[in-house]
């Protein structure tokens, strides 16, 4: 996700309801656009997204969540006590897959960020699930969460959606009652969404998976950014460099490089200096 260079040496919904949805100029988060035909051409290359994705499952290494405690603190030691609470929500990406200490997952690091630009004392607190979808994180995720009452919340979620070949119809359901439940249990909190990376730029994917994939993700981003605008959330850009550095050994998830590159892209629109 970040330089310098490496080498990584690691070897559906039948719906068309995306085509529904107005992509306009405006929603378009990283300026990977989303159009008619996006849909259309993902659709036309569903075999090789079968077949490509069968061989690449079998082939890339099953992580799991890293060791540690999923909270802490930073300049502080109670919840009560701190100025900025912090929850980081989603897929694997928030669970810190990908790294082997949970020091140095997303939710730690950006909450050290938000330490440092800011002066103030952090509760951060992660709750990630590997491959969850948005579905998934509004029905069983959030339900389960204590009701403490976080200032700040980063959701990260899109990618399993894209990668599962969610249609825009399934998609526009399920990520926008997400953001309906969060705002409904935390309505104070400012939430910032985190679009999927350019899944092209993943070393694990073959080059024609990825293609494919991107293609739904940009769908993804086009309705996930637009509901967002609709429903009083912030929508990030797509991180700006992608680099086989910032990945894990299994060329998909985060290394600590890249879970620390995610943190200063994302901080100062979670503190509101975008």
């Amino acid at each position: 996700m970040m330089t310098p260079r490496t080498q990584y040496s690691g070897s559906s919904d039948s719906s068309f309801g995306e085509f529904n949805v107005d992509f306009t100029r405006d929603f378009d988060p990283g300026g990977l656009a989303a159009s008619f035909k996006t849909g259309v051409i993902s659709w036309l290359l569903l075999p090789v997204y079968v077949w490509q994705g069968i061989q690449t499952r079998r082939r890339v290494l099953r992580m799991v969540p890293p060791e540690g405690s999923t909270s802490g603190f930073f300049g502080t030691e109670t919840i009560r006590e701190a100025a900025v609470r912090l929850l980081v929500i989603g897929d694997s990406s928030a669970a810190g897959v990908g790294v082997d200490r949970i020091d140095d997952s997303l939710g730690p690091k950006l909450a050290e960020r938000i330490a440092a630009l800011t002066g103030l004392s952090v509760f951060w607190r992660a709750a990630g699930a590997n491959s969850a979808v948005s579905a998934e994180i509004r029905d069983h995720v959030v339900p389960n969460l204590a009701r403490e009452a976080f200032t700040h919340i980063v959701l990260m979620i899109g990618t399993n959606d894209a990668k599962n070949f969610h249609g825009g119809r399934r998609f526009k359901k399920s990520f926008g009652s997400l953001l309906y439940a969060l705002k409904a249990k935390w309505p104070e909190a400012r939430i910032v969404w985190s679009p999927p990376v350019d899944l092209k730029r993943v070393p694990a994917l073959p080059r024609g998976l990825a293609h494919v994939l991107e293609l739904r993700a940009r769908i993804i981003r086009k309705i996930g950014a637009r509901l967002c605008a609709e429903r009083g959330a912030i929508v990030a850009t797509t991180l700006p460099r992608v680099e086989p550095a910032g990945f894990s050994r299994d060329g998909f998830h985060a290394s600590v490089e890249g879970y620390a590159y995610y943190a200063n892209h994302l901080v100062n629109y979670v503190i509101g200096r975008r």
